[in-house]
């Protein structure tokens, strides 16, 4: 959500930030429903302030034995105005909520200008690409002889889920496990274990709602299932006022994760790049403003490590504006190579949501030595994607005859066990 009295201070800078995101200027629609709502309280005011002096002289003109007729008239007429314009002004309000809870987050300037994914920036690589002495095989071929079932999953729940057995369902657990032990007892980290349905609010604090309502899956309940653990975990703050003391909040879970992938008709229909649920180590931060961009840093430092220790070649790129998340104001993805597709995949996004979440969730704290509170700052990272972290290990661990090698990280997970296949 973004704060009214900046868009009132600085209008231009405002629609500028708008612009990099490709959307039209919106501060003068914004401020004229703002002047309309405060001309609503200022006629409000005086016209309560004119009932209360019109009481007291009718009390006085009682008391005299005069005649107070008119000005009873008067106070039994501004008794029906006054209602009506505090309707007005309460419509304002919930116009000027709609208008800012639908805009993104302003892009920070150290980003590229750009308006999709093809502008986005490569600013480091760690590890080289395995050559191989035969053509290596995408993880969908490699899986379908070690246990990993489509068509099985097909059947119970149609398109884009995924059902492993044996040696994958082990392997994949194995990492989820890898991943959340680094984060905790390297990083820093505390692990949640959060509920996997979630109610509007909480979906609207941190920016699913409203603009993504298609992107996620709805219970007859009226609970959201969490597109991310990001949402729960974030929301643990919501409608609180911390001490400075307390911050930084680091918190991580382990969790699977629902998506509609509304957006993503023909897009990787293989596979399981892109599945309606999957399994996801997240990351959260709650930071003081001053550390937001030191935490982004370190918070994409600790998913590289995953994939370091691993073995994984990847690189890292800041996404340019336009392609920009909408609660994010910077952005880096972690791309892991997949040797079967001879590309770079997204594998983690890191990004820094600044103020923008907390404004929405109500989510505040007490700077040490100062009166008043300030908004917090909000992180949220992939440490890392579960399933895509197994589609890497298979495709970069895959030998000739279609067995996988396993990574010596994961090793003490599986009693030890070095090959599967």
């Amino acid at each position: 959500m973004h704060d009214l009295k900046s868009i009132r201070d600085n209008p231009e800078a405002f629609d500028a930030g708008l612009a990099r995101r490709g959307l039209p200027p919106q501060s003068a629609a914004i401020l004229e429903l703002d002047a309309r709502r405060r001309s609503a309280q200022t006629t409000v005011q005086d016209l309560q302030a004119r009932r209360n002096e019109a009481s007291k002289q009718i009390g006085q003109i009682k008391r005299q034995g005069g005649d107070c007729d008119a000005l009873m008239a008067e106070v039994a007429a501004l008794k029906e105005r006054i209602p009506a314009i505090e309707d007005e002004e309460r419509e304002l309000g919930a116009e000027i909520e709609t208008a800012l809870a639908s805009l993104p987050n302003l892009p920070d300037d150290s980003i590229p200008d750009g308006p999709d994914e093809s502008a986005n920036v490569e600013i480091r690589r760690w590890g080289t690409p395995r050559a191989f002495d035969f053509t290596p095989l995408d993880h969908d071929v490699l899986g379908e002889k070690l246990g990993m079932d489509f068509d099985g999953a097909a059947k119970l729940s149609g398109a884009r889920f995924v059902v492993l057995k044996g040696s994958l369902a082990r392997l994949q657990r194995a990492i989820g496990q890898f991943m959340i032990d680094i984060q905790t007892t390297e990083h820093g980290y505390t692990e949640i274990d959060p509920p996997l349905m979630i109610k509007d609010a909480a979906a609207f604090g941190t920016g699913q709602l409203p603009k993504f309502s298609e992107d996620l899956f709805k219970t007859n309940t009226g609970h959201w299932l969490i597109p991310t653990a990001e949402v729960p975990l974030t929301n643990l703050v919501a409608d609180s006022i911390l001490d400075e003391k307390d911050l930084p909040l680091r918190m991580t879970a382990l969790t699977p994760c629902f998506r509609s992938e509304a957006g993503s008709a023909g897009k990787d229909t293989r596979g399981m790049i892109r599945q309606h649920q999957f399994h996801k180590v997240e990351m959260v931060a709650v930071v003081h403003p001053d550390r937001s961009d030191e935490e982004h840093e370190r918070m994409t430092k600790c998913a590289e490590t995953v994939l370091q220790r691993l073995g994984l070649p990847y690189r890292v790129v800041v996404l340019c504006a336009g392609d920009t998340g909408f609660s994010s104001r910077k952005t880096y993805d972690i791309e892991v190579w997949l040797p079967g597709q001879q590309r770079y995949r997204e594998i983690s996004s890191c990004s820094n949501c600044g103020e923008f979440q907390a404004r929405r969730m109500k989510a505040r704290f007490r700077p040490e030595g100062e009166k008043g509170t300030r908004p917090v700052h909000t992180l949220n990272g992939s440490g890392l994607a579960v399933g895509r972290t197994l589609i890497a290990v298979l495709e970069n661990y895959q030998q000739a005859d279609g067995s996988i090698t396993v990574p010596e990280a994961l090793r003490p997970y599986l009693g030890g066990l070095e090959q599967i296949g």
